[in-house]
């Protein structure tokens, strides 16, 4: 066996034999399971641990109320724009915002309160909705224009829902507060 030690065989033992017996391996298998484990288990984050109020407010703290808010502020900018009748292109741009801003919103989920993921998830699902709709009726189709306004005005109902509910969750209302335009100025100029 060209006197390698690993192939060698030990005296009394013969070449068959493992060098370490399989419960060791066994044992040393389950430790490392064990602490992959609790590693991964120290991953977890503030939101998934604790009272409801406190998982929710950790959660609206971080990405979920600012999720929240930037739908609420695309939404609205939508409407800016096209009560301003600024052009197809600057629309466009509003609307692609919206349906974007819904979709990271959708990646914040679920919240760790399944009633207020069900209520989120359809307010994105609407959002992205109203996005696409105002998106392809940019450039003149009123039918598509209509239906993205009804998309948009549900979708404020929706999110003031959810954040009732959150509300309901913590004791407090949240905020969602983000950058939005200030004044009546149009964020996005354009005009006729």
């Amino acid at each position: 066996m060209d006197r390698l030690p690993v192939l060698t065989p030990r005296p009394g033992r013969d070449a068959l034999t493992p060098r370490r017996p399989a419960r060791r391996r066994a044992v040393s298998l389950l430790a490392a399971v064990f602490a992959v484990g609790l590693v991964l288990g120290g991953c977890a984050g503030q939101e998934q641990s604790g009272t409801p109020a406190h998982r929710v407010t950790t959660w609206m703290n971080g990405a979920g109320g600012s999720g929240i808010g930037n739908v609420e502020v695309a939404a609205r900018n939508v409407d800016l724009a096209v009560s301003k009748h600024n052009s197809a292109a600057a629309i466009r741009e509003v609307c692609a915002l919206l349906s974007n801003e819904a979709q990271t919103a959708i990646g914040n989920l679920p919240a760790p309160d399944d009633l207020l993921t069900n209520q989120l998830n359809t307010a994105y699902i609407d959002a992205t909705a109203a996005g696409d709709d105002c998106y392809n009726g940019a450039s003149g189709n009123a039918r598509l224009l209509t239906r993205s306004a009804t998309e948009r005005t549900k979708l404020v109902s929706l999110l003031a829902t959810a954040v009732q509910h959150v509300g309901s969750v913590t004791g407090h209302t949240p905020t969602t507060d983000t950058t939005v335009p200030q004044g009546n100025s149009d964020p996005f100029g354009g005009g006729t």
